[in-house]
């Protein structure tokens, strides 16, 4: 009995190390610079809506970003008429299933469910696989059924893994070859991907960052109150013995 609680215990270590492949880059994001917010949001109505959807997510939220209404309207709404409709798209699960071999998910808690560096390395690791049908396929995510929809930004890269052996276990050892240039050199194409991931993030749980706000205000009065309880609780039982 002992071995199997020891063995239940470290299984999810061993699954862990037997899944480790490509290291994970720190995403540097943050939920307090709209500017980021706004230009991540116009990056994921440009290139993700189209197939993903973000069913939980209303047009009129990204008012709470800095957006104007009228900006909203004519920049980020291509698949809705109504301010107030979630971010919604046309094709359906059917047809993504026939074209990409898997639906397309919804996108709307997708960092919640990933984290935030999975995705901002994800999106930063596609190259050309010729053996795949979309003729993609990602560090990250082996075998990905999406193809790399920001490719004209980033350009196109060949990734070659060279196996290897260190201290008796095996490794690889990931180098990156430039095919075609993108619109954008490196560090734009990552600050792209930052301002994608940070609204990404942000469309997970709108209201983090205010909820971190109140609960820092509410830390504060509960210690206040708790000195003038402790003083009362004194007070009270001075003349106990």
């Amino acid at each position: 009995m002992k071995k199997l609680l020891i063995s239940l215990l470290f299984a999810p270590l061993a699954c862990w190390a037997a899944e480790e492949g490509y290291r994970l880059d720190p995403a540097p994001i943050d939920q307090r610079d709209l500017t980021s917010l706004q230009a991540g949001a116009r990056t994921f109505a440009n290139y993700c809506l189209s197939c993903h959807s973000a069913e939980y997510m209303r047009y009129n939220r990204l008012e709470d970003l800095g957006l104007t209404r009228q900006e909203i309207e004519d920049n980020l709404m291509f698949a809705s008429d109504k301010i107030g409709e979630t971010m919604t798209v046309a094709m359906t699960p059917e047809d993504g299933k026939k074209w990409f071999g898997v639906a397309p998910p919804d996108l709307s808690v997708i960092a919640r469910y990933r984290g935030a560096d999975w995705l901002y390395t994800y999106l930063r690791t596609f190259y050309r696989d010729p053996k795949t049908t979309s003729g993609w396929n990602n560090a990250v995510f082996p075998n990905v059924a999406m193809p790399d929809v920001l490719w004209t930004l980033q350009g196109q890269r060949a990734l070659d893994m060279v196996k290897g052996e260190r201290d008796g276990h095996e490794t690889t050892e990931y180098k990156w070859r430039e095919l075609a240039p993108g619109l954008q050199n490196q560090v734009q194409y990552d600050t792209t991907v930052r301002d994608l991931v940070n609204y990404l993030v942000y469309m997970g749980e709108p209201a983090a960052v205010e909820s971190k706000r109140i609960g820092i205000v509410v830390l504060f009065v509960l210690g206040v109150l708790f000195i003038f309880a402790y003083l009362l609780k004194k007070a009270y039982w001075k003349d106990v013995h």
